[in-house]
Formats: C-alpha cells, sequence, structure tokens
C-alpha cells in the first residue's frame, strides 16, 4: 500500500510540475531517480519516481534543434590539381604594353593555326546527316566502332580486336578507369617526375599512394631505372610509363622501352601506358609502343583523337587491353565494364564519325602538323641554348619543350614560379613552372603557337633573363672567399 501511495504521489508531482512549468510557458526536463530511497528504483507496478531538476526555456530548445552540416565527401577534399592549384596562385598581370603569349596550355587550337583536316570534320557531318547517332550508345562504345580502333592500332606483336578496346571520354577517363580498376585504397603506382598531373591528382583522390620515379634530363628523359626498381615494394599495384611525354617531350627507343619492361616483369608489375601523343614524333625518331614489345607484362594502353587529330574537345579516347599472357584474366575486363557504366561513353556523333576519322584522314594532315611542331622546337631550343642561366632539353616529339633554370644565377627569384610569374609581369610571356609537374627548377613551352609567335616569345625571354642574370650568387661568391 505503501509503494502504491508513494507512486501514485510521484504521478501527481510529474503531473504538477508538468502543469506548472506550462503555466510558465516554459517547458521542462524530467530525469527518473528511482524511488529516491538510497537511490533504488521501485518495481511494484513499473512506476518510477520522478523529479523536476531543471526546466528549458524554448529559445535553448530552439538551440538543440538538428543544424544543417553537410560536409564535401574525402575524395572531393582530395582532389588536387597542381597544374590549378599553382596557375590560380600565381599574379598573373601582363605587361599592358606588350600582347600575351601563352605557351602554357597544351590545347593545340588554341591560336586557330592548326586545324583539324577536312576530312575529319567531313566524317563528323556524315554521322550527324545520318541520324544514326542521337541515341545512348553502350558503356564501353558501339561495337564498330571498337572494331575499327582495334584493327587501327593492332600490330602482328600485339594483335587487338574489338572486345580488347574500351571507347572513353577522352584519354583522361582512360587513365581514371585504368587507375581505378588496378588500385585499392592503401595501394601504390609508380608516376613519372616529372609527369603529368592528372595521374597523381587521380590517385590521391582514391586514397591510393603515388611514388615519383626520376626521369633524367641529362639523358632525354630516360627513366632512371635504378631509382624506380628501389621504389617497388609488395603494395605496388601499377606502372605508368608516359611515351612520348608531357612534359618532357621525350621519345624513349626500343631498348630503353624494353629495360622498363624487364623491370615490371621481374616483379609481376602490371603497365598502365599513357600513348596519347603516339606517333607525334619528330623525323628520324621512331615510336614503339609498348605493348609491341611486351611477351609476358599486361599492359592498358591509354589514347584518343585529342592530340594526333588535333580535336581535344570531343573528348573520344581509348584503352586497349593488351593481355596475351592471360594476367589479366576476365576480372580486369570485367571490371573495366562495370565502371564504364558509370556514366555511358563518350559522345556518339564522335564514335560515329571514328571509322572515317582514322582511315581517311590523309597522312599529309599528319606530316605537316608535326613539321610545324618540330620547326618550333627547333627554334626555340637553338635561341634559349644561348640564353645565359637557362638549359633547354631537346624534345624528340610530342608539343613540348622543358627548360632548366639555373636559379643561382638568378638570386632575384625564390622559386620557378616566381620567375614564370614575374616573366609574364614583365614579358607577357606564360610558361608553365615545372612545380606543377612535381619538379621545380624547370619550365615548360608549348610549341604548337604560330612560328612568329615563338620567335617573338624566345626574344622577350632572352631579354627577361638578361635583366635577371647574374654571373654567381651572392651567396656562392661567400663560399668562394
Amino acid at each position: 500500500m505503501r509503494l502504491r501511495c508513494k507512486a501514485h504521489i510521484g504521478l501527481e508531482l510529474l503531473r504538477f510540475s508538468s502543469h506548472a512549468c506550462t503555466m510558465e510557458g516554459k517547458s521542462c526536463l524530467i530525469q527518473s531517480k528511482g524511488n529516491g530511497v538510497q537511490g533504488k528504483p521501485i518495481h511494484g507496478n513499473g512506476m518510477h519516481h520522478v523529479v523536476k531538476t531543471g526546466c528549458i526555456t524554448p529559445a535553448e530548445l530552439k538551440a538543440r534543434k538538428p543544424r544543417w552540416h553537410i560536409r564535401a565527401s574525402d575524395m572531393s577534399r582530395n582532389t588536387l590539381n597542381p597544374i590549378r592549384a599553382i596557375v590560380d596562385g600565381m599574379k598573373l598581370t601582363p605587361n599592358p604594353d606588350k600582347p600575351m603569349i601563352a605557351l602554357s596550355i597544351g590545347d593545340p587550337t588554341v591560336f586557330g593555326n592548326l586545324p583539324t583536316d577536312d576530312k575529319v570534320l567531313q566524317a563528323m557531318k556524315d554521322a550527324i546527316d545520318s541520324h544514326q547517332y542521337n541515341g545512348y550508345a553502350p558503356s564501353v562504345g558501339y561495337l564498330h566502332s571498337r572494331e575499327s580502333v582495334a584493327k587501327f592500332y593492332s600490330c602482328p606483336d600485339a594483335p587487338l580486336e574489338g572486345k580488347d578496346v574500351i571507347l572513353t571520354s577522352g584519354c583522361s577517363q582512360a587513365i581514371d578507369l585504368a587507375i581505378s580498376v588496378l588500385c585499392n585504397p592503401g595501394q601504390n603506382i609508380l608516376v613519372p617526375c616529372p609527369g603529368f598531373s592528372l595521374y597523381k591528382t587521380l590517385a590521391v583522390s582514391l586514397g591510393i599512394e603515388v611514388k615519383l620515379y626520376n626521369l633524367q634530363p641529362e639523358k632525354s628523359w630516360e627513366i632512371d631505372l635504378q631509382h624506380l626498381e628501389s621504389l617497388i615494394d609488395e603494395k605496388t599495384i601499377c606502372l605508368v610509363v608516359n611515351n612520348p611525354s608531357n612534359p618532357c617531350g621525350s621519345v624513349y627507343s626500343q631498348k630503353h622501352l624494353q629495360s622498363i619492361l624487364a623491370v615490371a616483369s621481374r616483379h609481376c608489375i602490371p603497365i598502365l601506358a599513357d600513348e596519347i601523343y603516339a606517333d607525334m614524333v619528330f623525323p628520324g625518331c621512331g615510336f614503339h609502343s609498348i605493348a609491341s614489345l611486351s611477351t609476358d607484362v599486361p599492359i592498358l594502353s591509354c589514347g584518343g583523337l585529342a592530340k594526333r587529330w588535333l580535336v581535344p574537345g570531343w573528348r573520344l579516347g581509348w584503352i586497349l587491353i593488351h593481355d596475351r599472357a592471360q594476367a589479366f584474366g576476365p576480372e580486369i575486363r570485367e571490371g573495366l565494364v562495370k565502371l564504364s557504366q558509370r556514366i555511358l561513353g563518350p559522345c556518339t556523333i564522335v564514335q560515329g564519325a571514328l571509322d572515317s576519322i582514322l582511315n581517311n584522314t590523309p597522312q599529309d594532315f599528319y606530316s605537316n602538323a608535326i613539321r610545324h611542331i618540330e620547326s618550333n622546337s627547333q627554334i626555340c631550343y637553338t635561341a634559349l641554348s644561348t640564353i645565359p642561366g637557362l638549359t633547354p632539353v631537346k624534345p624528340s616529339g610530342a608539343m613540348y619543350l622543358m627548360v632548366g633554370i639555373e636559379m643561382k644565377h638568378f638570386p632575384g627569384f625564390q622559386s620557378d614560379v616566381d620567375f614564370t610569374e614575374r616573366l609574364v609581369t614583365e614579358q607577357s610571356v606564360f610558361c608553365l613552372p615545372a612545380t606543377a609537374f612535381d619538379y621545380p627548377g624547370f619550365f615548360r613551352i608549348v610549341l604548337t603557337v604560330p612560328q612568329h609567335m615563338m620567335v617573338e616569345a624566345c626574344s622577350r625571354i632572352r631579354d627577361f633573363c638578361q635583366g635577371h642574370y647574374t654571373p654567381c650568387s651572392p651567396e656562392r661568391n661567400d663560399l668562394d672567399q
């Protein structure tokens, strides 16, 4: 009976407290305290003695309501394009008395002097007029388009069929799919230094470690194979080889490619071959697809229309799967198909024009484009070689030339970023600092500009260097004394 009375009294207290707080326009926080006797709860009829421990005002209640708290994903926060990060942070104010000459962007269409061929344009017009390519295509691309790519790049030492080709939205997506299908977070890939910044951007965003292997400017940017091999461990899952090279303009010999394959074979590491500049090599220097030299190393070769056909905006790329020893097996192929299904592949109109683009573009078109780039490379290399404090490295292909800055002779600048920033300010010539490629102390020049602009740019670079060159830095003088 006593228990029931205490429980009844507790209930009345609860009701009274609630009513009192309501009358005061406040809400109350009620906390169970057992039966108030030595902290033991009452178990008789399941009711508990409760006491009011405090009241919450409407303002306090409002403060406790859930609030918006939206965070960007880890992947997005881990994504960084070094080129954009560096360029966006530079203070680029051109000299108003001199027209800007941009030698920084790897887009051959910027100045309009290198248009694609008329037959390439006609192939696109025909694809549009056919009304056959306005719908969705398979995520990996139309089979007949894949077969056209396979036939174009197939050779006796590296045969291809349509099933070995995945069409992508540009070569960048091809690289993205290749890294994604091979690697898991916590594993690592080997990437050239200096090298195209996208490899690092994609890998780091996926939680994949990037290990940079050295290229040797004194050996025309060949890979330091000893350094490369020293980086390999049990978590190394992929070797990225870029040939011809961005940003170096180098083209590897057959012998050097075979040495690279030997390292990959010893350690059973597949190769991601970035060959977007395939066949964009200067006369007298041959291009060898690394897959054509491999007997056992599986290779995902990435390419596209962007550079050789001078249509980077058309966003048509591909992955060529070379796996004669069946090291990839069905799993990698299936993985690539699944990853391609995340989006619906490249533009269907370009796919419809692809066979004609590959087979009907005249050889003169390729030859004329290469001739222009080579001529600019000769102008640039010859001119910059005579400028004290600069050391250009002669290219053999692609669209680029790398120039070393002997920083000790330019004590007024802290870095290649500072050097190129001031070059814009004083001479309105914009070259990309090689810090963007993890290679400070150099800058990259794009060779696709009109020839008269190339000559003018080199003249301005000479004037700039002459104005800032010091025979020896103060630090060096102190050491000599």
